[in-house]
């Protein structure tokens, strides 16, 4: 099944499904309070801003690992880390155009041209996916460091987990390999820390 929510999750499991083949991450995104970080992160201006608005969103994002791989409870999971272009997490309207830029401080002019200068000619060939990743990868680095501690978090009660990582929309080899080793290495060091071996499947949506 492609589930996200505890809802759609149970359900499918009580339709005998074998395991959740795609988690949306991007669904998750979109609530009022993780909208206004992932806003702060497209908007910040370097590095130290951009993790800063991260490490708010990493907080949700265990939170939501750990009630999916609990109702997994063993189960394969393949979670799709981020995938849409980030003009899709910026307001259209005038109205919500004021209205964030009042929220995030940021003049109205600042925020338009922002909107502007990523939006797509064609979202879906475009700065997104995995190229987000190599742009910023300290976004999937969020995720998947997410994923990593509610399955250690979960382990530790005796709950068996079976994340599969999903690298979105690799057109070429060296867009997964580099991502892939950049984050394999912070698992490694996210099981050394814990002294825990988590199981774990890491593959690509070409």
């Amino acid at each position: 099944m492609n589930a996200e929510t505890p809802q759609d999750i149970q359900a499918g499991y009580q339709f005998n499904a074998k395991g959740i083949g795609l988690v949306r991450t991007e669904h998750m995104f979109f609530g009022a309070e993780r909208l206004v970080e992932m806003r702060r992160f497209i908007l910040a201006s370097n590095y130290d801003e951009r993790v800063e608005a991260l490490n708010k969103i990493k907080t949700y994002q265990i939170e939501d690992f750990e009630a999916i791989f609990k109702l997994s409870s063993g189960r394969p999971t393949i979670v799709r880390l981020l995938d849409p272009p980030l003009h899709e997490f910026l307001p259209s309207s005038e109205e919500d155009i004021n209205n964030v830029s009042q929220q995030l401080n940021v003049s109205s002019e600042f925020l338009r041209k922002r909107i502007v200068d990523l939006n797509e000619v064609n979202p879906m060939l475009g700065h997104r996916g995995c190229r987000l990743a190599v742009t910023y990868p300290e976004l999937y680095e969020m995720q998947v460091e997410a994923i990593i501690e509610s399955v250690i978090k979960l382990q530790k009660e005796g709950i068996t987990c079976l994340p599969e990582i999903m690298i979105p929309l690799v057109s070429t080899v060296e867009e997964f390999t580099t991502l892939k080793a950049r984050l394999v290495n912070m698992i490694t060091q996210l099981e050394n820390d814990s002294h825990q071996r988590v199981e774990y499947l890491m593959g690509t949506m070409i």
